[in-house]
């Protein structure tokens, strides 16, 4: 049951060109996207690099001052670990990290961050950050369900077109979650010049894209050269409308859990591969599909401005926030719908009522298939 940890051991001591970059490289340098690196790698303004050992020290400094100073931000707490396991192997430490984002815009509902690695290889990948832990973020997730673009594509997009300006050779794409929606979103839709640069795009058990993006020619262009992974019991990943193959990776977790890249099964040079998914990742891939299905765009969105507002209504902005003062916030939750007009009220237990119908539709998916009868 070996982790991206122990892939590291394998292979730290293997250069990229006595090893080539492969799928587990890929879950490992596009997980770094979600690091706090503000003010420790250069913005996008300043052409300067910093080595990820240089970056693992800075971070591991800030740590020894303030033991808890990312608790708020992290997604998964090995991330600092991961990190520092980076710094210390021959493989990672001397890649070059550059052009640093992190953008949380409010009033636009927008939640971005990436920044560039060079490889040493003769390429770079641009890794984008899937969903943090920001209550803006979450509500740009559910802003795919009825919005042709949301603002984090379209950030994607400037910022390939501008780091393709800046730095030669080829160009890998690639992030987690959102940000292997990003990185597909991205390569579809930047100036076609840039495109045969684009080896490959990595989306690690990101969610799909409405019709009017798979349809489109950009997205037509780039397909093939998707590579798409998903653990067996993928949720997340299923999410929206996907026309591309993807490969079902082994987790150690279950249920939601396994969207944690850290509990995915690596060997020596690749994923630990599974012929296909879960009865549960099916159920739950039917019943989304038909509950968004059976709403249209007005629907989705006021169901989703109204869940935001009674969110919102609490003062908090990220998720820690929310859970630090609970039974508080539950209180102003619950005193937000009820103020809220009958139509609004109206529409969230619909939606809801809906969600629960849907479910019992598919819940013959998960039942076990019966047994063939022998043929005489």
């Amino acid at each position: 049951m070996a982790n991206i940890f122990d892939y590291i051991i394998w292979r730290g001591d293997l250069s990229f060109s006595q090893a080539p970059f492969n799928p587990a490289d890929n879950i490992i340098l596009t997980h770094l996207s979600y690091l706090p690196f503000d003010g420790i790698v250069p913005s996008p303004d300043e052409k300067n690099t910093i080595t990820i050992a240089e970056a693992a020290r800075r971070i591991a400094a800030v740590l020894k001052r303030k033991p808890k100073a990312f608790d708020d931000v992290l997604i998964c707490r090995e991330d600092p670990d991961l990190l520092g396991a980076l710094g210390a192997c021959e493989r990672y430490k001397r890649l070059k990290l550059a052009a640093y984002v992190n953008q949380i815009d409010l009033k636009q509902e927008k939640q971005f961050s990436a920044l560039t690695i060079m490889t040493g290889d003769g390429s770079s990948l641009i890794a984008y950050r899937g969903t943090d832990n920001t209550l803006v973020g979450w509500k740009e997730d559910f802003n795919m369900s009825f919005s042709t673009a949301i603002p984090a594509q379209l950030e994607a997009v400037s910022y390939l077109e501008k780091m393709a300006g800046r730095i030669r050779g080829s160009l890998r794409l690639g992030g987690h979650s959102k940000g292997g929606n990003l990185a597909v979103y991205a390569a579809a839709f930047c100036n076609k010049k840039i495109r045969p640069r684009i080896t490959a795009i990595y989306s690690n058990d990101a969610p799909g894209f409405n019709r009017e993006v798979i349809l489109s020619p950009g997205y037509r262009a780039i397909k093939e050269k998707i590579h798409a992974f998903v653990p067996q019991s993928s949720i997340i990943g299923m999410l929206f409308e996907h026309d591309d193959d993807y490969t079902v990776v082994k987790s150690t977790q279950t249920g939601i859990m396994q969207h944690d890249v850290y509990s995915w099964e690596v060997s020596h040079n690749d994923v630990i591969r599974l012929e296909t998914r879960t009865q549960e990742s099916h159920f739950v891939d039917r019943t989304l599909k038909e509950w968004i299905g059976g709403m249209n765009r007005e629907q989705r969105q006021r169901f989703t401005d109204a869940l935001y507002d009674i969110l919102s209504s609490t003062d908090a902005k990220s998720l820690p926030d929310l859970t630090t003062k609970w039974f508080k916030n539950v209180g102003l939750m619950i005193q937000t719908y009820k103020d809220i007009d009958d139509s609004t009220r109206d529409i969230i237990s619909q939606t809801i009522s809906a969600l629960f119908k849907s479910a019992r539709n598919n819940i013959y998916t998960l039942l076990p298939e019966p047994p063939q009868k022998k043929k005489k």
